[in-house]
């Protein structure tokens, strides 16, 4: 039945949902590309909460996605940007996170790397900041996870100059137990950010970066660039130390990035990666066969759709990747930890709507729809 869609004007178009899912099923593990994706909480929608308020989560539907994930072949990257981490969801609730996934991970072998941070500080010190990211070192390690360090709002706004990264750094890598992997936000995704390794010349950042890299080569397993910039990315893979790998963030030129040149490639850990777990696996499946033409096939004609749900304020992105978790039927609502599923308007989430949908992203089509059309009652469009 035609649903009627309101466009970026406001006017409404008719849309012809599609009838047919694209339906990839779980098969052998990857083995060409390290493939994590970065999942989103699933908000407790009975909680009598505030956008102020502790996030209450649903446990029960945020760990059922999880093996979802892991069921495709894909990494879980937990307690990360996509969680709402600094955007709802506190350290609190992403320590208990990491405890719950990590465990479930070891019950079926699935991979699992964490977020590790200070977003239980709001200022301090550079002692501070480095207390705070043992503190959720320690909790990471001790679930049997792999740390990802996160990009500190805290840090950004403490340091003064390179040197402060080299020493924090240098601190958290001497005493990491295993090798970690360095995560460069960048401020499209949190302003907080800017100016993140003591400069806001990139290149002089990347050199930073770099420096933090080269003097820890055995501690460092990878770096996650999220800068949206494909030729910065391909530049610094290419500087990296031997065996340290490059994980795409970059949810706009992924399929290039992961595919390679003659030079290398990167692996990836990417929020986009959320609604796309079953095609991306699929694609990265094609890719292990060394058929680099089918896996861009596959996942090229995603790019449409990641591009818009990260269309700025990239940092909302989120609320795209719920609505689609919402019609696939992962979840039983459309609600956010911190009310965030009011960051993006009608017509945008329409336009996800319509993207997946093309692409057979939902796997009961009708189900999507109906929910799309319930969805559309309460914003007033009547048939």
């Amino acid at each position: 039945m035609t649903l009627h869609l309101p466009d970026a004007h406001g006017t409404l178009r008719p849309y012809e949902p599609r009838t047919e899912p694209f339906a990839p099923t779980p098969g052998a593990p990857l083995t060409s590309r390290t493939v994590f994706s970065a999942a989103h909480v699933v908000a407790d929608p009975y909680a009598d909460t505030t956008p102020d308020s502790p996030a209450a989560v649903d446990w029960d539907a945020t760990l059922a996605f999880r093996h979802h994930l892991w069921s495709h072949g894909l990494g879980v990257a937990e307690a990360m940007d996509t969680a709402q981490r600094g955007m709802g969801l506190d350290w609190a609730g992403a320590a208990e996170l990491i405890r719950r996934s990590a465990a479930e991970a070891k019950a079926v072998g699935g991979r699992i790397a964490c977020g590790v941070g200070t977003d239980q500080l709001t200022g301090g010190t550079l002692a501070d900041i480095r207390a705070a990211y043992e503190e959720q070192l320690a909790v990471t390690e001790e679930s049997g996870a792999q740390a990802v360090l996160m990009a500190s709002r805290a840090l950004a706004a403490t340091a003064q100059g390179p040197d402060d990264y080299l020493e924090v750094y240098g601190h958290l890598l001497r005493q990491s137990a295993e090798p970690v992997i360095l995560h460069w936000l960048g401020p499209m995704f949190d302003p907080a950010l800017e100016g993140y390794w003591g400069s806001s010349d990139l290149d002089a950042a990347t050199g930073t970066f770099l420096e933090v890299i080269a003097a820890h080569p055995d501690k460092v397993d990878g770096i996650k660039v999220s800068l949206l910039d494909a030729r910065r990315e391909v530049d610094l893979r290419r500087r990296l130390p031997r065996g340290v790998r490059c994980y795409t963030g970059d949810d706009f030129h992924y399929p290039e990035l992961i595919a390679g040149d003659e030079q290398g490639f990167s692996h990836a850990l990417l929020g986009i990666f959320d609604p796309l777990g079953p095609l991306a696996a699929e694609a990265v499946r094609v890719l292990d066969t060394g058929n680099t033409e089918g896996f861009r096939t596959l996942l090229d004609p995603t790019v449409a759709l990641s591009r818009h749900l990260f269309r700025a304020p990239t940092r909302f992105y989120k609320t795209g990747v719920v609505l689609l978790a919402w019609l696939a039927g992962h979840q039983s609502h459309f609600t956010m930890v911190g009310g965030l599923q009011s960051a993006r308007s009608l017509p945008h989430l329409a336009r996800a709507y319509e993207l997946a949908d093309g692409l057979g992203l939902f796997p009961d089509p009708k189900l999507a729809e109906e929910r799309m059309r319930t969805l559309l009652h309460l914003y007033g469009v009547t048939p």
